[in-house]
């Protein structure tokens, strides 16, 4: 085995052992909740019969490490149980909203990603003009407001006084693609405001390193456009970089869609996940969480192995 699958299949392992991590932090959390759970759900009218037809439901009788393993076993083959709330199995209540968001965090890095990159190239090469100063200051004063802020503020111009886009991004299973972007466009606009700073930032640094190297000093000399020079011979070498700080980008987009999602009453994991902290709807807290975490782990593994595959001292060792 190569030496760079050995790397690959280390960080693959301890991602996988980070999870399972995470996943008991996840459970022994809400399992340290005061309260009574049967009661918080229930309700105070509950007779006692319907208490313990709950709990014996739920398992809620059970040792908390069995009942940890039973919900690790569960999800592993893909049974996360049912809802405390309303009895339906958790992977319907999950399918719709799992979509949702990932449609909205696709979409917003779609915007983003292209958007971040090319303000990063016009930033490094007009470093130290007054585009790149204003390209960089405006994208690090929206990242200085949190998500729910930018997210009001584009309400108020763009759903109130313009009335562009609606307030609330109402979509249904059954919606065509083009309503539904034009629906959804406010929150990803909000998202790609909010990690667009990020991913700009890094690939002008990585730019900016990169035109210091003898190679580019040696292309200069040589009488080619400095255009050419950065994206020719600077943009490939700093791929490594950028494609790490975009997947990590990406995880915040997947992970910060919590608040947006509240603000936009969007249908999607992140709403879910707050309408069931309220409920006491622990089953499905947990199952989001879950997902939250998985999709976080796997995007930060994409970026350390973009690192280690795009990086030439590593695929040939010496």
């Amino acid at each position: 085995m190569s030496p760079i699958s050995k790397l690959i299949l280390r960080r693959l392992a301890i991602g996988a052992l980070t999870l399972l991590i995470v996943s008991a932090i996840i459970f022994w959390a809400i399992e340290l909740l005061p309260g009574d759970i049967a009661t918080e759900v229930l309700g105070q009218s509950a007779t006692p019969e319907t208490l313990a037809a709950f709990r014996e439901r739920f398992g809620l009788n059970d040792p908390a490490l069995v009942r940890y393993i039973n919900w690790l076993g569960g999800a592993l083959t893909g049974d996360l149980g049912l809802s405390m709330a309303n009895q339906r199995p958790i992977s319907q209540l999950l399918g719709d909203r799992s979509f949702n968001t990932f449609f909205l965090a696709g979409y917003a890095a779609l915007i983003a990603i292209p958007l971040a990159v090319g303000l990063g190239i016009v930033a490094a090469l007009y470093r130290g003009s007054w585009l790149d100063r204003f390209i960089s200051s405006s994208t690090l004063a929206v990242i200085s407001f949190p998500e729910y802020f930018v997210a009001y503020i584009l309400i108020l111009i763009f759903a109130v006084h313009l009335q562009w886009f609606p307030s609330l991004a109402a979509v249904a299973p059954g919606m065509d693609l083009t309503q539904r972007l034009y629906v959804t466009f406010l929150p990803a606009l909000t998202m790609v405001l909010i990690v667009m700073a990020h991913m700009m930032r890094m690939t002008r640094a990585a730019i900016v390193n990169l035109l210091a190297l003898p190679y580019v000093e040696m292309a200069h000399l040589k009488g080619i456009r400095r255009r050419r020079v950065i994206t020719v011979h600077a943009l490939p070498n700093a791929v490594a970089p950028i494609a790490t700080v975009i997947a990590l980008n990406l995880a915040y987009l997947i992970v910060g869609v919590v608040l947006v999602e509240v603000v936009f009453v969007y249908p999607g994991l992140g709403q879910l996940l707050v309408d069931s902290v309220a409920k006491r709807d622990i089953t499905v807290v947990q199952a989001a969480c879950l997902i939250f975490a998985a999709t976080y782990i796997l995007l930060n593994l994409a970026a350390d192995i973009i690192g280690i595959v795009s990086n030439p001292r590593l695929l040939h060792p010496r």
